[in-house]
């Protein structure tokens, strides 16, 4: 199949990928894992649907309302009154049960609940690949999608554990760009969120906690300093301070690789050659 074939069935967000395209995702993403898995870190799995309420202690509906998607069972005992309407593809409000499921726009967060009240004896990496969710204003092949796959390396742990994760993981994506011969520009970014003027936007522009990489438009992967977020709201702490970890983490959108790898190399062919290659000598 062609590059522009085998992304099937477009619809509001959602594509399904044919089988080249899904051999280039599974090729790229054996190529993350195995750089977290090099690095130490245990590879996990974790649930693409997270309570509602375990999110909104992490402020994710207050920082990411224009993003959020969650899930509600039906009513059984309203949906006879309040049934599913062709002509809007939807039911009505009326015929659900509140929303009590969050389905997160990163991975992550998964992790960092699934660490909570526990005190780690020393510093910790974990890889997950999950699906995550994002409304958008609009959606746009694999570049921007409502549901997508999501590859990182989180770090937990003491400040220096999670500032040479950063560091490490910086050099070896723009080593293995170069090797992709596919060019990267590394941009500071501020969460969308913040008020332009507002302290923490001040904050991020002095110390960024936030670094994408973009090929063209497009940011294809980024890596995060969290500081003690997470370890504070969390409840995770280290048995050497006693305080809460520190995290941070590297984050792959694998379709975004997709479009990327595609459009430079002009196929998927072309494309999945270049990241044997690359692997090769990265």
């Amino acid at each position: 199949m062609s590059a522009t074939t085998d992304i099937l069935t477009p619809a509001a967000g959602l594509h399904a990928l044919g089988s080249e395209a899904t051999a280039l995702m599974r090729l790229l993403d054996d190529t993350f894992e195995s750089w977290g898995v090099e690095a130490g870190a245990d590879a996990v799995t974790m649930p693409p649907l997270l309570p509602a309420a375990d999110l909104a202690r992490l402020d994710y509906y207050e920082n990411f309302p224009h993003q959020a998607v969650v899930a509600a069972p039906l009513d059984l005992e309203r949906t006879s009154s309040s049934p599913f309407c062709c002509d809007t593809g939807c039911f009505p409000c009326d015929a659900l049960l509140p929303a009590a499921l969050g389905l997160p726009s990163a991975a992550c967060y998964a992790v960092y609940l699934e660490n909570r009240n526990r005190r780690l004896p020393g510093d910790t990496l974990v890889t997950v690949c999950s699906w995550c969710f994002r409304q958008e204003a609009r959606y746009e092949g694999l570049r921007r999608q409502l549901s997508f796959r999501m590859r990182e390396i989180v770090a937990i742990g003491s400040k220096e554990h999670a500032d040479e994760h950063l560091r490490t993981f910086t050099e070896r994506i723009t080593a293995f760009a170069a090797a992709l011969d596919l060019p990267l520009r590394r941009e500071a970014a501020c969460d969308p969120f913040y008020d332009k003027g507002g302290a923490k936007a001040v904050l991020q522009r002095l110390v960024p906690v936030k670094h994408e990489f973009l090929f063209e438009d497009l940011a294809i992967a980024s890596v995060n300093t969290h500081r003690n977020f997470f370890g504070d709201r969390c409840s995770i702490t280290l048995e050497s301070t006693g305080g809460p970890a520190f995290t941070s983490c590297v984050a792959f959108g694998l379709e975004r690789w997709l479009s990327a790898l595609v459009r430079r190399h002009g196929g998927w062919d072309e494309a999945a050659t270049a990241v044997v290659r690359a692997r090769s000598v990265h």
